[in-house]
């Protein structure tokens, strides 16, 4: 469940990236945790997002308000709306940001980077979150909780123009929902 978490900041962060800089790029994505360390893939252009990790791939289509949760082994894929929180990720400020505050300058894989702590409430819990902002292009190159127990980074970024093909389904996909749980409850005896 955590390593969805991550994948959700990651994705909202690029999000949020992409559509203030209006930059198309890639990048390799390592999340780590107290749990265990992860990593995957990113692509990003206008108002889309691709994130490959732990087997699944992610297509978050902000033109089409959707997202596409694909699992390749078994060529199907789930559709969902796009959730309020990473609508408010694609927005100058982090979703629940209260304060911002630079920090300075660091180099975070070869690149520099503005660091700022931010201030932010999600869920009624207020969080302090560290974020290396790339100095050239604004695309935030990592972000972690202030307390160490997480952390997301960006490397090998290349910005240039991402094949269209990767933010579209793929041919031979089907669709598939999640069953309804009250109709499973119901058959054993739940309400």
């Amino acid at each position: 469940m955590k390593r969805l978490v991550f994948l959700s900041i990651g994705v909202m962060l690029i999000l949020r990236a992409g559509t203030a800089c209006a930059l198309e790029f890639s990048a390799d994505m390592v999340c780590a945790s107290r749990e265990g360390n992860f990593s995957g893939k990113i692509c990003v252009a206008e108002n889309k997002v691709r994130s490959e990790m732990m087997g699944m791939v992610s297509i978050v289509r902000l033109d089409k308000k959707v997202t596409w949760v694909m699992m390749p082994g078994q060529k199907m894929y789930m559709e969902q709306p796009i959730s309020p929180m990473m609508v408010a990720g694609a927005s100058e400020k982090m979703p629940g940001e209260i304060e911002r505050k630079f920090l300075g300058n660091e180099t975070i894989d070869g690149r520099n980077a503005a660091k700022y702590r931010i201030e932010a409430e999600t869920g009624g819990v207020q969080q302090a979150i560290l974020q290396w902002s790339d100095t050239a292009t604004s695309v935030p190159l990592k972000v972690s909780a202030e307390d160490g127990s997480w952390s997301v980074e960006y490397k090998n970024l290349k910005v240039g123009p991402q094949d269209a093909a990767v933010f579209e389904l793929p041919e031979g996909y089907s669709k598939f929902a999640m069953p309804d749980m009250n109709g499973v409850a119901s058959m054993f005896g739940g309400k």
